[in-house]
């Protein structure tokens, strides 16, 4: 029996004839606009008759695979009888630049689109024509050629055989994945308490089209209670790719390690882990032009034959292995593995591959979404970065300095940052006894000044790509993006500091856009320890009332764990006056429990005043302090320090909310027990308060919204470091009078419920 291959005709004829060198040379972002705006153009000259955006579709057996290969032809013309297949180009460079003949890539594009239409036509002979338009003078260049059926047939099976191999290779590979996927079962002796009810509800998730908000706790193996499922649709034809999603390199690891363990019980799926750029780059500067780098350039020339190589010999494409690769075939790190994810079963990656409107992976297509499931793993942390991912800001000293720059140099960039510098000046000075302020709307000829001064820098870029004026171009583009998506879920606000002056265009809520960016997928299964309260992650990560909902208790004893409360204030008018009773605490614990102790605090400040006075009155504990921007080396030797069974006590201070308070796993005695200090709010800022009267507004609790639950959220990911496994046991001290008011009592664990006031 045959093997169904689809495939566009695009995808086949760039994987057959794309060549040359990646080229991160200024781009106008308005290219994608410019080939859309020049089809439409060029169509609206077609004459009656002629038919725009032609789909087309045909069957190919070739060598037991049955190819079904489609696209749409940009035009099909009637002209004295005789048929042409149009194919329409856009071109940035002069039009003398082109090739006289064109461009293989593009000629085999229309040849394609040729064949189908004789073939469905039974026409002898066709006309093929490539019309290529400059896309700023918009003068056009066509070049036509007759070809015979014959011809046709002929080019057409040399691209599938071309192309046969590497087909060959998924196809085969496909059939041992589905059938390793069938066969897998769980990859440890029994499922702990839980793994097997969220395992069960992420697969009928699957299989019904949801998606799941799955609040499950720490220790219960949440990496392989999704993944196994997930696989296991893979097998029953339900899926065909999974996006394992995380916010940290650590959660990545999870992911990798659970993969490998499925390997050893006899999976076979091809995993690729996606790093940001400027980590997995082999030059000292990052700058992606075949003259200053020997991996950008001839990549295309090359990258088949690494994809093919990665593919046929490994499963698991680390950051390590596709390091290793690259530099084999000598092709960039980063954009193999974006080639890579195209081709494999799963890809795990940050969040905003997915979410972020700027850096999704665009050539996922719709119909590929359907059989595509995202896990969405510590999903707590997409509350902030959604925002980060849909709000944008800039300032006014870009452009002053952009000003002095440019005088004499260049005229018009010179005007236009003028333009905006003065625009800037003029709001400072109506709001001259405001630090911050809202705006009611931006004003319509602000918008007109910036988009001129993208226009303008555009313009200039081509030429001279300075680095000050393409970050500035970057972040105005990026503010314009943003400006298209401004509702109510946004608002604007100005800061004035010291000279500076910043418009950010805020995203209060990002439920919308989140829910936006992932449709199409056909399940979203967002989990964590601590995804609770349930009904304010669901309203906020754009859930809807038709999402499945789990929440699984902890497994873990309450024996495991011993909680104490110290009522005391940590709010900041009264830190200064609670730091002694705060140390003495502290000192009382490891006194009588000696150990391994974590202590968080909710500024990197406040840990500094108490960690002086701890050193003051204590010169014999051992200590580590997490300190700002810790390189990776740092944070491993600060971890590497909590050693089972020390004889000396070991006290680590850290922040809560920040690296070392979620995400890490100290087993058994490397953790003896963790003092967190206040309920984790955030500091009250106007910020913070804007999202408070945003959600006031619409008849929900503000308060909680922006404050208590985002801080409570720490606190139990600070919390949950301790009891990692059936083994584990410690003590938690909670420092703060809040945490006996009935309010954050509701939002405490069960487990931590039964506790001893100090």
């Amino acid at each position: 029996m045959a093997s169904d291959i689809q495939i566009s005709v695009r995808t086949l004829v760039e994987h057959v004839f794309k060549s040359g060198s990646i080229d991160a040379r200024f781009r106008s972002q308005t290219a994608l606009l410019d080939g859309t705006r020049i089809h439409q153009k060029v169509q609206k000259t077609y004459q009656d008759g002629d038919q725009k955006e032609v789909y087309v579709s045909t069957e190919i057996d070739y060598d037991g695979l049955t190819f079904t290969i489609d696209g749409r032809c940009d035009g099909l013309l009637m002209r004295d009888g005789k048929f042409i297949i149009d194919e329409i180009k856009s071109f940035s460079q002069p039009l003398d630049q082109l090739e006289p003949e064109g461009y293989p890539v593009h000629w085999a594009q229309a040849k394609m689109y040729a064949y189908i239409v004789a073939l469905d036509r039974e026409l002898e002979e066709v006309d093929v024509q490539l019309t290529y338009v400059h896309v700023e003078t918009e003068e056009k260049k066509s070049i036509i050629q007759m070809y015979t059926f014959t011809e046709l047939a002929s080019f057409v099976m040399e691209v599938i055989a071309s192309y046969a191999p590497f087909a060959k290779l998924l196809n085969d590979h496909r059939l041992k994945r589905n059938e390793s996927c069938r066969e897998l079962t769980f990859p440890f002796k029994a499922y702990r308490y839980g793994q097997r009810k969220l395992a069960g509800a992420v697969y009928k998730t699957i299989v019904d089209k949801k998606n799941l908000f799955a609040k499950a706790p720490t220790g219960i193996g949440k990496t392989i209670s999704t993944l196994f499922p997930a696989l296991k649709a893979i097998g029953e034809r339900e899926l065909s790719r999974i996006f394992y999603l995380t916010a940290k390199t650590i959660t990545r690891t999870s992911a990798e390690e659970a993969f490998e363990r499925m390997g050893d019980c006899g999976l076979c799926a091809k995993t690729v882990t996606i790093t940001a750029k400027d980590k997995v780059c082999f030059q000292e500067e990052t700058n992606c032009q075949k003259d200053f780098c020997e991996f950008a350039n001839g990549y295309y020339d090359r990258i088949n034959q690494a994809i093919f190589d990665i593919l046929s010999n490994e499963n698991h494409l680390t950051r390590e292995v596709i390091e290793s690769y690259a530099r084999k075939h000598t092709v960039c790190p980063f954009e193999y593995s974006l080639d890579l994810a195209y081709s494999v079963d799963a890809i795990i990656c940050d969040y905003n591959y997915i979410f972020d409107p700027r850096v999704s992976l665009k050539r996922l297509l719709e119909e590929q979404k359907k059989s595509t499931a995202l896990l969405v793993d510590e999903a707590h942390n997409l509350v902030d970065r959604g925002r980060e991912m849909f709000s944008a800001s800039i300032n006014k000293e870009p452009f002053l300095q952009l000003k002095k720059e440019y005088k004499g140099v260049n005229q018009s960039i010179y005007e236009a940052a003028s333009k905006m510098n003065a625009w800037f000046i003029r709001l400072k000075k109506s709001h001259e006894t405001q630090k911050e302020f809202v705006l009611e709307e931006l004003e319509e000829d602000f918008l007109e000044e910036i988009r001129q001064f993208a226009m303008t820098a555009e313009q200039a870029l081509q030429l001279d790509p300075s680095p000050s004026l393409l970050d500035t171009y970057f972040k105005v583009n990026q503010f314009i993006k943003i400006a298209e998506l401004l509702d109510d879920h946004f608002i604007i606000y100005a800061e004035k500091e010291r000279k500076d002056v910043k418009i950010k265009l805020f995203c209060l809520d990002p439920s919308e856009l989140l829910q936006q960016m992932g449709k199409g997928y056909r399940a979203k299964i967002y989990f964590s320890a601590t995804l609770s309260p349930l009904p304010y992650y669901q309203d906020i990560l754009g859930g809807s009332a038709q999402d499945y909902a789990l929440n699984i208790p902890s497994p873990f004893s309450e024996e495991q764990v011993e909680v104490f409360i110290k009522p005391l204030s940590t709010r900041y008018r009264d830190r200064e006056r609670t730091k002694n009773a705060i140390v003495s605490v502290i000192q009382s614990l490891i006194k009588k429990r000696p150990g391994n102790y974590l202590i968080f605090f909710p500024s990197y400040q406040y840990l500094l005043d108490v960690y002086e006075h701890f050193k003051l009155t204590d010169h014999t504990t051992q200590t580590l302090i997490q300190e700002t921007g810790m390189t990776e080396s740092k944070r491993e030797a600060f971890l590497a320090a909590f050693k089972p069974d020390q004889s000396e006590t070991l006290v680590g201070f850290a922040v809560l909310g920040g690296i070392f308070s979620e995400g890490i796993d100290l087993i058994g005695d490397r953790l003896n027990g963790v003092v967190v200090i206040g309920v984790g709010l955030p500091q009250l800022c106007f910020e913070r308060n804007l999202i408070k009267d945003h959600f006031s507004s619409l008849g929900k609790n503000g308060y909680d919204y922006a404050y208590v639950f985002p801080g409570i959220n720490k606190v139990l990911q600070a919390g949950g470091r301790l009891i990692r496994s059936e083994q584990d046991h410690g003590t938690i001290v909670l420092i703060d009078d809040r945490f006996l008011q009935r309010q954050y009592q509701h939002l405490l664990p069960s487990e931590w419920r039964q506790f001893t006031i100090i």
